[in-house]
């Protein structure tokens, strides 16, 4: 399998789905502006709509990050990233998805826009922190949106909050959430993930003397 991700972008929610999976696979970065990826290619060609992430596997390429995530969690069951298709659990996985693409995703990705006006974007701020509320009342008895268990969910969830500080949006003030980001932060795969992006510093091992 290759993924092919953008530093940061919501590509990095199946980068931490796959490391979570402990599945092999190759990393291919995007150039999103010029479409070109690491190795010379067209992009378009592989994506069409021009946006990561995009999982190539024998002779097929998944698209829309809520798709691919469930295709990670459905190769290993066992690890239980996603609750057994056609229980209402996995319903319910399907419902944070839907409202993590639709109310925190799209709501913030006009802000990476310099001409996105500024009303517009104090609006965008105040409707994604109408929904900050909403998770943390969620997560206030909860290690993570599905329960005690992490799913790829809580991995899209983290990759769409790490865009709060850029976005002048301090977690700390929904305690809960703030709780929750740091919790999923320290997971071993998402350091990993985070590591491999270039997004963190690789954590240097002390030798004895």
């Amino acid at each position: 399998m290759k993924l092919y991700y953008s530093p940061g972008a919501c590509s990095l929610a199946p980068h931490i789905a796959l490391r979570e999976a402990e599945r092999a696979f190759d990393l291919e970065r995007v150039d999103l502006r010029s479409h070109r990826t690491a190795t010379g290619l067209d992009f378009l060609t592989i994506n069409p709509k021009g946006y990561v992430p995009a999982l190539q596997m024998d002779g097929e390429i998944l698209t829309e990050g809520a798709a691919i995530l469930q295709y990670i969690a459905d190769l290993v069951p066992e690890r239980g990233l996603a609750p057994p298709a056609g229980t209402f659990a996995r319903y319910h996985l399907q419902e944070w998805l839907s409202f993590i693409s639709s109310e925190l995703h799209k709501q913030l990705s006009p802000l990476w826009s310099p001409d996105t006006p500024v009303p517009t974007q104090e609006r965008l701020r105040g409707k994604v922190g109408d929904r900050y509320v909403y998770l943390a009342d969620r997560l206030a008895d909860r290690a993570y949106l599905m329960g005690e268990t992490f799913t790829v969910a809580d991995a899209y969830l983290f990759a769409i909050l790490r865009w709060s500080e850029r976005f002048d949006l301090d977690l700390q003030i929904w305690p809960n959430l703030d709780e929750y980001f740091q919790r999923v932060m320290q997971r071993s795969a998402v350091q990993a993930a985070m590591t491999a992006e270039g997004l963190i510093e690789p954590k240097r091992v002390r030798r004895s003397a």
